[in-house]
This record gives structure tokens, C-alpha cells and sequence, in this order.
């Protein structure tokens, strides 16, 4: 689903762009990958699991905008990619109340109020798919990113125990953490 390009003001006073993905974007999606996977212990990949090209990342990209139950949101600061989220609506009769919604930062735009902007922007696209439960799956341990899906509202449901294996060899939980919207 196409997003329409959006201006927001961060705690800092700058001007962040909210926009949907373009094709050419892949380049600067793709360091942002290598960067937040680098960053934080808490994402699924590593920087050195990202092998990617710019064509493969240009395909990827390109789905979003005439995809009706998944939208993707970029966000630069001053021309930079700060962060991006992406929503998915399941399809299913059974299951297209729900939807499913992941986030990352790079570390220098944390606490900005960027995570929470995506947020909003998340819950409203899904309020107008008709979704009434939106979904995630968080790592243990990532209690700054807990904090924020806490103050969105989220919920924690369930764990999976020993789901992620750590680089030193420890197991940590994944959790599930559920927001209700209304009906």
C-alpha cells in the first residue's frame, strides 16, 4: 500500500520524512541493514547475513506500493534513512483481522520520537484494513524497544523459550506481544 510522504518534528526540532519505499532506495536500505543489524543484538540478522544485492533489494522494494495488505514506511533525517517499519495484514478468511508489524531504528536517531511516530502511522493503516489485533515478536532482553510497544499499548501474550541463540552461545526468549484495537 502506497504512503503517502509525510512530515513530522523531532524532540530535537529537525524535520523527518515519512514516505513509502522507491526502487531507488536500495542502496541506502541496504547500508541501513548492515548498520541496525550491527548495532543491537536484537535483530534476527547479523551484518554478515545480509548479501543482498541492489537489484534484490530494488525488487523488494518495489512490491509496497501496489501491495493492498502491506505497507512499508521509510523515514530520513536530513536526507538520511533513519528507520523504517513495515506492516502485513494477514489474508486468510480466518485470520485477516490481524496484522503483523516490525520496526528498526538506527541508533543515532533514538529517542526522537521516530519509533513512536511509525507506530501511529502503523495502527492507522491497520485501523483501516478493518484489523483489530496487531502483533509482534520481540527479543528478551530488548527492554528499550519493549518500553515503546508497552506505551503503544502492546501486551505480552506468550514466549517461545530458547528461541533465539545468542552470538556467546546463550538462549534467550522471543515474545509475542498483542495490541487489541477497536471494533
Amino acid at each position: 500500500m502506497y504512503f503517502a510522504p509525510k512530515e513530522i518534528t523531532l524532540k530535537d526540532g529537525r524535520i523527518a520524512l515519512l514516505r513509502s519505499p522507491l526502487p531507488s532506495d536500495a542502496e541506502a536500505a541496504l547500508e541501513y541493514l548492515k548498520i541496525t543489524a550491527g548495532e543491537t543484538p536484537y535483530l534476527l540478522r547479523t551484518p554478515e547475513e545480509i548479501r543482498l544485492t541492489v537489484a534484490d533489494e530494488e525488487k523488494f522494494l518495489s512490491r509496497f506500493p501496489d501491495n493492498p495488505n502491506s505497507t512499508m514506511i521509510l523515514c530520513f533525517v536530513e536526507g538520511k534513512l533513519a528507520g523504517n517499519c513495515q506492516i502485513d495484514r494477514r489474508t486468510k478468511l480466518k485470520n485477516r483481522h490481524r496484522a503483523s508489524v516490525a520496526i528498526a531504528l538506527q541508533k543515532e536517531f533514538w529517542n526522537l520520537g521516530i519509533g513512536t511516530a511509525l507506530f501511529e502511522e502503523m495502527i492507522s493503516i491497520a485501523e483501516s484494513w478493518g484489523v483489530l489485533q496487531v502483533e509482534l515478536e520481540v527479543i528478551e532482553g530488548n527492554d528499550r524497544a519493549m518500553a515503546l510497544y508497552r506505551k503503544m499499548g502492546f501486551e505480552t501474550v506468550s514466549f517461545v523459550p530458547n528461541a533465539i541463540r545468542m552470538p556467546d552461545g546463550s538462549f534467550v526468549r522471543e515474545f509475542l506481544m498483542v495490541k487489541p484495537l477497536k471494533k
